[in-house]
């Protein structure tokens, strides 16, 4: 396999979010998947039941049998869930991983309203991993929770951007209106990435999705705007096709296959 990604992130027994989304997600954009588990939400479409915490030594021995044999061209991050985590991965990639290109996508509420990330935990999201990554991409209230404040889109990007990342993908998601539009800033770029809101419950996992493709894009060798762009049309595609689909009781998966094959 020519371009291989590496998703650092949380678990999704029921397939649509997490490690799983990820690992169908690299599949699916033409990149060879690995990961490293950090937390064991137990979850379906319908919510989080508990979770439970990965030992810090079974994470960094995750981190060392990926690293001595298969470097990745590109890592997505997810799911950290505490302090400890963050302070073990940002060591380990800032030693290993100085050159590669990091997505983060800054967890911290799933879908269904259940905290994924600890209180105590934000501020090392804040000042230990962001600074690391090539693009942040959160939604509207993840990026009010990072920065503070009820600005508008343009000023809370630009206040992430300050954090120390080199690109911002605030995601549209959460807000009204007929286009879902998601602002991409860097030091030197910004534009709108606009596409037709589709009216939907199945977007269980669509954070997990689009981080995961971009930095799947970028391991092929796109551009971070360019990735976004691609990353974007392939997770409307994958809502599309599991829109009329009812698959569990709650928010459904996206269709991670779409240009595959159909739901019968």
């Amino acid at each position: 396999m020519h371009y291989k990604c590496l998703s650092i992130a949380g678990f999704d027994g029921s397939g649509g979010a997490g490690i799983q989304a990820d690992l169908k997600t690299f599949s699916a954009t033409g990149a060879y998947g690995m990961t490293v588990l950090t937390a064991i939400p137990v979850q379906n479409t319908c919510g989080v039941r508990s979770c439970y915490t990965v030992e810090l030594s079974c994470i960094q021995e995750q981190l060392n049998a990926i690293f001595d044999d298969i470097k990745p061209d590109a890592i997505k991050i997810g799911m950290l869930f505490s302090k400890d985590i963050i302070e073990l991965i940002s060591a380990f990639l800032k030693e290993h991983a100085s050159n590669i290109p990091i997505v983060l996508d800054p967890v911290m509420v799933a879908k269904s309203g259940n905290s994924l990330l600890k209180e105590d935990a934000v501020d090392a999201l804040r000042t230990m991993m962001i600074p690391m990554a090539s693009i942040i991409t959160p939604n509207i209230p993840e990026a009010k929770a990072l920065v503070s404040g009820d600005d508008a889109k343009e000023v809370l990007a630009s206040k992430l951007l300050q954090l120390g990342c080199t690109a911002v993908l605030l995601k549209g998601g959460h807000e009204d209106g007929d286009f879902s539009d998601d602002l991409f800033i860097s030091y030197n770029h910004i534009e709108v990435l606009s596409s037709i809101r589709i009216n939907s419950k199945n977007t269980h996992g669509t954070g997990c999705t689009l981080s995961a493709a971009i930095a799947s894009y970028i391991a092929q060798g796109l551009s971070t705007i360019d990735a976004c762009k691609k990353a974007k049309e392939f997770l409307s595609k994958a809502i599309l096709a599991s829109k009329d689909r009812s698959l569990g009781h709650g928010n459904g998966p996206v269709h991670h296959f779409h240009h595959l094959w159909q739901y019968l």
